[in-house]
């Protein structure tokens, strides 16, 4: 069984399926000139990662906007992911006192966050989940 698995990597090895190439080599273009090396980055944008910076920013301070037990509502449910019963329960509310609770917070961060992002923040948070 061993000899099967080292002749099947073996032409595997062979056969390559791609080529390894110096990134110092030089490449000449149609026109000989110098062509530089183009390699995709794996990281994050650079600019997205400044947006993702700044929105999380924003999203922090408005949240610290709500009072205390409607911030501690929201952020079981729609951070934590916690269910409505699971956050009735760690709370000791009941559960229509939590939906009312986190459709308060739902309106005030909408409204707090077309502040920054004008009216279409308004479509962006749903009130309900479905």
């Amino acid at each position: 069984m061993r000899i099967a698995v080292n002749v099947a990597l073996g032409k595997l090895r062979k056969r390559a399926l791609w080529k390894e190439s110096s990134l110092d080599e030089p490449r000449e273009g149609e026109d000989g000139n110098y062509v530089p090396l183009e390699i995709e980055s794996w990281g994050e944008d650079p600019e997205k990662a400044c947006l993702n910076t700044e929105l999380q920013k924003i999203l922090a301070e408005v949240i610290q906007t709500l009072d205390p037990k409607s911030r501690t509502i929201f952020t079981l449910r729609d951070v934590e992911k916690f269910s409505i019963e699971e956050t009735a329960k760690l709370l000791g509310l009941t559960i229509p006192v939590v939906k009312t609770r986190l459709l308060r917070s739902r309106l005030k961060l909408r409204e707090e966050l077309t502040k920054y992002f004008g009216k279409d923040a308004r479509n962006a948070m749903p009130t309900s989940r479905r």
